[in-house]
């Protein structure tokens, strides 16, 4: 591989870890992401830890300051309430877009996504919260859409963080229910009923989750982050 590809792929793998730990809430708004620490626990210069930082910053995950201080971003609660108002919009094209048009295989794919939140329900939070956010971005990938895929998906991340600094626990039963009617609707090829269950369900997750909640934090970052790079 050659070293530009490798030092890209290295970033991509900083970036997927930190934001997969955001959404599942193990790092919080305003926990430091040095990258020293950073560069250690992956195995990489500081340089690539940086260049990570700086493309988390670009998704409006971090917050880059003075000194070359990076911590998780903290949304201002109107922020947040703007963000779940945007992805509202940005998925009805999603929906709209796929009713009628999925194939079996697709179905059966997001079928068999649900199957596993509905598995997932009883276990750890942090689980059923990947899941529910994957879901919709696995739905923006299956436009075929570069620009929606893309926007969709940093909304989607967007939403996490929004959680993490707003959020009540998440509420898995009624998440899948609501994945499945939805799942119903784009297979029927029911546009409008897809579209209204969309804003429905996002709307609903917005007003389940958007209460005060304090998580006190006492791992340090590379303690955090180990779960993430085991397999």
């Amino acid at each position: 591989m050659a070293p530009q590809h490798d030092s890209a792929s290295r970033v991509d793998r900083i970036c997927s870890v930190v934001r997969r730990a955001i959404i599942e809430r193990a790092l919080a708004p305003g926990d430091k992401l040095p990258e020293d620490a950073l560069g250690e626990r992956f195995g990489v210069s500081r340089t690539i830890a940086r260049q990570a930082l700086g493309h988390l910053a670009g998704e409006g995950l971090v917050d880059l300051r003075r000194n070359r201080i990076a911590v998780v971003a903290t949304p201002t609660f109107e922020e947040a309430r703007d963000t779940f108002d945007i992805r509202i919009e940005l998925e009805r094209l999603v929906v709209r877009h796929l009713a009628g048009r999925l194939s079996e295989d697709q179905l059966a794919e997001l079928n068999a996504h649900i199957t596993g939140q509905e598995a997932a329900a009883g276990g750890p939070e942090a689980a059923s919260i990947r899941l529910a956010t994957d879901f919709h971005v696995l739905l923006a990938r299956m436009t075929g859409k570069p620009i929606l895929i893309r926007y969709v998906s940093e909304v989607a991340y967007r939403s996490g963080l929004s959680l993490s600094a707003y959020g009540r626990p998440h509420s898995p039963e009624c998440g899948v229910s609501e994945h499945r009617a939805l799942v119903d609707a784009l297979a029927d090829g029911d546009r409008d009923t897809a579209v209204r269950l969309m804003a429905e369900h996002l709307e609903s997750v917005a007003q389940r989750a958007f209460l005060p909640e304090t998580h006190p934090r006492t791992k340090s970052l590379v303690d955090i982050l180990a779960p993430y790079l085991e397999g």
